[in-house]
């Protein structure tokens, strides 16, 4: 009758443990620094995001107060007011409140201007009613509430602008400007929130709103089912005008920064995953030294499983450690963040917005979660390594088995390769490429996997061949005979270098992408903008006459962008008026255009645009632009990277047509021969009425392009800084483990110092070593970083950013990693043989006497 194994005694596991960390710290340390890098990362990047989106909720909520239900223009010149009274009678509505929302400028702070009808908002909106600074108001009929000259403002925007009661300020909306006097404040506002509330009349005349709304805010009857009130409200819009509820704007809110979040967030996944790779060179050299010991256990009676949990064991401990290590620092970052580069990380998408920390416990027992997965994975392997070893051979042999006759095997790897080849082609799921990152996590996973047989593969050409100089000779022949020990070393190695090359090249080619299309969208001498919202303002006819007919202007171009709501759960696209023909600022475009047909107004769409909305060229679509809305034409598509979201470009006598606004608040001019650009500024200053004298912006061409490419380097901080520490961490890895390996082989430098090797020639020899290592991960992690790269550049960027982008390669990034590697190995084998070989040579071999 057969008897169980007894189990490993608690006491002895972690006897093993302690005594395994005592002896390598260090070792033990960096895996844990590097799942903890990970889960910090990812924390950080989604407590960050999670905070911003909830301020920018909290914005939203504020502007909109109570309303259950909004209809808002498609943009911002509004719609026809007539609308009110034909939904305020729409049956289940029990109220409705016509509102008036502007952009507006006080100074040089930005606020929301609302237009109320103070009578109809106390029954929807009634945060929204402001509160007489006297006291003793009589209540919402007080005659402060429609006083032409009153403003309330928000407790924020009182102290952002320095004002109080009874003061006045000036406000700027829609190419108007108007004074008011601070009747009181907003006491229903959201902390933090820049309000201000006028009477709907005064806004709508002081402001050239006459007879347009933006918005209008509904309460629903009590017990009035929703499903067919939305149905009622929506047959009764006009082009112009959308249904929207607080569920579509938290759905708009989110995709604004969705792509940018969910990028950042997977890059902190992949340094985890680095991480996690790092934990299995610390686990697999760790195994490789203690396989006599694992061996005497088994002699003794353990059980296979029982030194499986052992080893598992010892990496979730890591992995413990490190998740709560993450976690705190994660925290950390997240607060740092916030501080210094606000809700938006560098993107853009919350201009100014400096949210307070938001902690989210779920997502950090997901992350902690995550890097204890990682740390689990990267001991699972040797687990069955320890449990697969033979006692007898392995009690003689307490490094690595070395058969240099055994050739490794490369299906695995292309198995994985091919896998994510194939994943490479799927769509996004929801908008997110999933998959997109899935191949790229199957690339780095069968690139590592392949370091055996690369490494053979690479030393093959010098396998026969005999050097003079004994050191390079003893190194190059032990690395063919140990593949899988180089791959230990390489592992690490290559996942950080290949996901920093990766990225590096993605971002270089975006770069240089946006850089050459700046120089072919910007051709013109001298830009001018007028500050102005694009509801009304700018530049009118009798004006773009005047700045055309300047003193050295050779030709003028005038355009306006008009966000414009095609979808009540997506950002607005951008609505680009320019005029078409010769002698126009390019368009530059992607795939075949279409001659316009008759009747059809014709319209250019962006890259973003065609992906969002499944647009394509010869496609005829109806645009919310004009009272009745347009048919139109999609003509071509054409390249612009300044808008994610999506842009359609329409020629100026079109939009004139179809809205009845001639007014601009772009121009391009081009300078006649001999007139400079300080001379040409002057004469277009000169041109301009007083009105918009001090309004407008003026730069040249280089100017614009160094603020694009600013902002664009702002935008990927964030993504310059995690390649910073996935390389570092990537370097620490390469040193801990070459020099783990290197202490490991103590019994084999005594063995060649008995035959007859110096000292110095160990040294060399392992220098080598190291530098080899290093140039194999140097062709193996700049390989596999240029086939992701790929993936990130034809697939991630878009499905996440909806722009495509020719691959530019960054040559001296690439020769820093490279050189970077392979110092780093060479320099860390070095000092580590120095050390291993401070032991007296006949104490490393005397157990095999």
């Amino acid at each position: 009758m057969a008897v169980e194994a007894p189990a490993l005694p608690g006491q002895a596991a972690r006897w093993m443990i302690l005594g395994e960390w005592r002896a390598h710290p260090a070792r033990v340390a960096l895996a844990a620094v590097a799942i903890a890098v990970g889960v910090a990362l990812g924390l950080a990047v989604h407590l960050v995001n999670a905070s911003a989106l909830a301020e920018f909720s909290r914005a939203v909520a504020a502007v909109n107060g109570e309303a259950e239900l909004q209809v808002r223009s498609a943009t911002p010149a509004g719609f026809d007011e007539s609308l009110y009274p034909v939904l305020a009678r729409t049956p289940g509505v029990a109220a409705a409140s016509p509102v008036v929302e502007l952009e507006a400028r006080a100074g040089a702070e930005r606020l929301t201007l609302l237009g109320l009808d103070i009578f109809r908002a106390a029954a929807v909106t009634p945060s929204l009613i402001g509160r007489p600074a006297a006291e003793g108001a009589r209540g919402p009929t007080d005659e402060a509430f429609i006083d032409e000259d009153a403003l309330f403002l928000s407790n924020a925007a009182l102290d952002r602008l320095g004002v109080r009661p009874g003061e006045r300020v000036t406000l700027r909306a829609a190419g108007h400007e108007a004074d008011f006097r601070v009747a009181g404040s907003l006491p229903g506002a959201e902390e933090g929130r820049l309000l201000a509330v006028a009477d709907i009349a005064t806004v709508q005349w002081r402001f050239g709103q006459l007879g347009r709304l933006q918005r209008l805010d509904l309460k629903p009857r009590q017990g009035v089912a929703e499903t067919r009130l939305r149905a009622a409200v929506a047959e009764r819009l006009p082009a112009e005008a959308q249904l929207v509820d607080a569920e579509s704007e938290g759905r708009r809110s989110d995709a604004m920064s969705r792509a940018y979040r969910v990028n950042l967030n997977m890059l902190a996944l992949m340094a985890l995953l680095t991480g996690g790779f790092l934990v299995y060179s610390a686990q697999q050299l760790s195994v490789a030294r203690r396989r006599a010991q694992f061996a005497l256990l088994r002699v003794l009676g353990a059980r296979r499983r029982d030194l499986i949990a052992q080893v598992l064991g010892e990496g979730i401990v890591v992995g413990i450690v490190g998740g709560l290590a993450g976690l705190s620092l994660g925290v950390g970052l997240a607060s740092a963040a916030l501080r210094i580069l606000g809700g938006d990380l560098g993107g853009g998408y919350f201009e100014g917005a400096r949210p307070e920390l938001a902690f989210a416990p779920r997502a950090a027992i997901v992350f902690f979660g995550l890097g204890l997965a990682a740390a689990a994975f990267g001991s699972m392997l040797p687990a069955r390594e320890a449990a697969r070893a033979r006692p007898a051979v392995a009690l003689k042999n307490a490094g690595e088995a070395l058969d240099p006759r055994r050739r490794p095997s490369p299906g695995p790897a292309v198995g994985l390769l091919l896998a994510g080849a194939v994943a490479a082609l799927a769509p996004a799921i929801g908008g997110v490429p999933v998959l997109g990152y899935a191949a790229m996590a199957l690339l780095l996973a069968g690139g590592v996997a392949g370091m055996p047989w690369l490494a053979r593969v690479l030393l093959a050409p010098v396998r026969s061949r005999t050097f003079r100089a004994p050191p390079v000779d003893l190194a190059f022949k032990r690395l063919w005979g140990a593949p899988s020990q180089a791959a230990v070393a390489l592992c690490g190695m290559v996942a950080s270098a290949s996901l920093v090359v990766a990225m590096a090249v993605m971002v270089t080619s975006f770069r240089a992408s946006v850089e050459d299309w700046l120089v072919q969208v910007l051709p013109a001498d001298l830009y001018m903008r007028v500050e102005t919202a694009a509801s009304g303002g700018g530049f009118d006819p009798q004006t773009q006459a005047a700045l055309a007919a300047a003193p050295g202007i050779a030709g003028a171009h005038f355009a306006k962008a008009v966000p414009l709501r095609i979808a009540p759960d997506r950002p607005p696209v951008a609505l680009v008026v320019r005029p078409m023909g010769p002698g126009t600022p390019p368009m530059i475009p992607v795939g075949r255009m279409h001659e316009p047909r008759a009747g059809l107004t014709p319209v250019w769409i962006s890259e973003p645009a065609a992906r969002l909305y499944g647009w394509r060229a010869g496609q005829e679509i109806d645009l919310p632009v004009g009272r009745q809305g347009a048919r139109v034409l999609v003509a071509g598509v054409w390249r612009d990277y300044a808008r994610q979201h999506g842009a359609i470009a329409i020629a100026s006598e079109d939009y004139t047509r179809l809205t009845g606004d001639p007014r601009r608040d772009e121009a391009s001019f081009d300078l006649e021969p001999g007139t400079t650009a300080r001379e040409g500024e002057a004469a277009l200053r000169a041109a301009l009425p007083p009105a918009l004298a001090d309004r407008i912006d003026v730069a040249e061409p280089r100017t614009l392009r160094a603020f694009a490419l600013r902002l664009f380097d702002r935008s990927f901080a964030v993504t310059y800084g995690l390649e910073a520490i996935a390389m570092f961490v990537g370097l620490a890895g390469v040193a801990a483990t070459i020099s783990a390996q290197t202490l490991a082989r103590a019994k084999e430098f005594g063995m060649l110092r008995h035959l007859g090797v110096s000292r110095r020639q160990i040294v060399a020899m392992l220098a080598t070593e190291g530098a080899l290592l290093g140039a194999v991960g140097v062709v193996a992690g700049i390989g596999l970083g240029l086939a992701m790269s790929q993936v990130l550049i034809h697939v991630v960027n878009p499905q996440s950013f909806h722009w495509t982008m020719q691959t530019h390669l960054p040559w001296r990034l690439l020769a820093g990693v490279a050189a970077g590697l392979v110092t780093a190995a060479a320099v860390t084998a070095l000092l580590a043989g120095r050390r291993a070989l401070s032991a007296d040579a006949v104490r490393a071999v005397r157990e095999d006497w």
